[in-house]
């Protein structure tokens, strides 16, 4: 089975510098390279199905990039937790670029964001200027857009940063699963795959969740005229984005509205909208039919200056 490699990237922050792990798998001197990124409390083991799904159907060599976001699975925690936010998140992606791209010369990059990872994105896509290595060209957005719902982000915060402690990964699976049914139907086999990365061994024994509980203390922070007051950087930043674009949307997503996603696909780069039922926020892209989707917009054949639109499933 294709299994990634553990890399790390040294990136400057508020008190000096971390370093952020990334996972790579396919072959490293490929020119074409997708960056997948995680959701807020999660980590770059999440796309591993996807990547091995890319993998398997490229025609040609492919680096897929998985980054845990600092403050998440094998990357390091910052001194100071006001610092976790897109600036710094972006900061380091932009890190994590340039020493793919100074590993071996990067010709199509292509950008896979998973509701905070999708941010992340759209700060690259859309802000005028930055030195990204080549322009990103295809960008999905899964279960993200401009505007976030506020009720979501209540929900989120009243288990982020709630990193208990449990007597056996099934036992933390099993307690994820209780705040994670939105995610749509899984296997147990599937459930628990995803799970293995989300916990680590404590020294004194048992397990805990593998983010710094830390990263709640600035999602707290946030008051809903704040949210409501981000909204329009946020659309100004979609509206800029000139990569052809793909929005996955959970069909009941309690983050993503479908009214926020219709207006989406009518301004910046108007991508097409995939939704997939009985999902809500936000789709794992471990079914067989949610990768298909991302694979189909990513790897088919059209150049990146073709404007026939996509007509993948969906």
């Amino acid at each position: 089975m294709t299994v990634p490699t553990l890399n790390y990237v040294s990136c400057p922050d508020a008190s000096g510098t971390h370093r952020m792990a990334y996972w790579l798998w396919g072959e490293p001197d490929a020119r074409h390279v997708v960056v997948c990124v995680h959701g807020l409390s999660r980590q770059g083991r999440d796309f591993d199905v996807l990547a091995r799904g890319l993998l398997e159907r490229s025609p040609h060599p492919l680096r897929v990039a998985c980054p845990d976001v600092v403050g998440r699975g094998r990357s390091d925690w910052l001194a100071q937790p006001q610092g976790y936010g897109i600036p710094q998140y972006a900061g380091d992606m932009l890190q994590l670029l340039h020493q793919l791209h100074a590993a071996a010369p990067i010709g199509t990059l292509d950008w896979v964001g998973t509701s905070m990872g999708g941010l992340i994105g759209l700060t690259l896509c859309g802000a005028p200027k930055l030195p990204l290595p080549v322009p990103v060209r295809r960008l999905v957005l899964n279960d993200v857009g401009p505007v976030i719902q506020w009720s979501a982000l209540q929900r989120i915060a009243t288990y982020l940063g709630n990193t208990g402690r449990f007597e056996s990964v099934q036992q933390a699976a099993d307690a994820m699963w209780q705040i994670s049914r939105s995610f749509g139907p899984h296997t147990p086999e599937q459930w628990l795959a995803l799970s293995q990365a989300m916990v680590k061994a404590l020294p004194e024994g048992g397990f805990t969740l593998h983010y710094d509980p830390a990263i709640a203390v600035p999602f707290r922070s946030i008051t809903e005229a704040d949210a409501q007051a981000g909204q329009a950087a946020l659309w100004q930043l979609y509206d800029a984005v000139r990569a052809r674009t793909l929005l996955l949307r959970g069909a009941d997503s309690d983050l993503l509205s479908r009214e926020t996603a219709l207006e989406m696909t009518r301004r910046g780069p108007q991508p097409r909208l995939v939704e997939f039922e009985g999902v809500g926020h936000a789709p794992t892209l471990v079914a067989d039919t949610q990768v298909e989707a991302v694979a189909a917009f990513l790897l088919d054949t059209e150049s990146a200056t073709d404007e026939k639109p996509y007509s993948g499933t969906g």
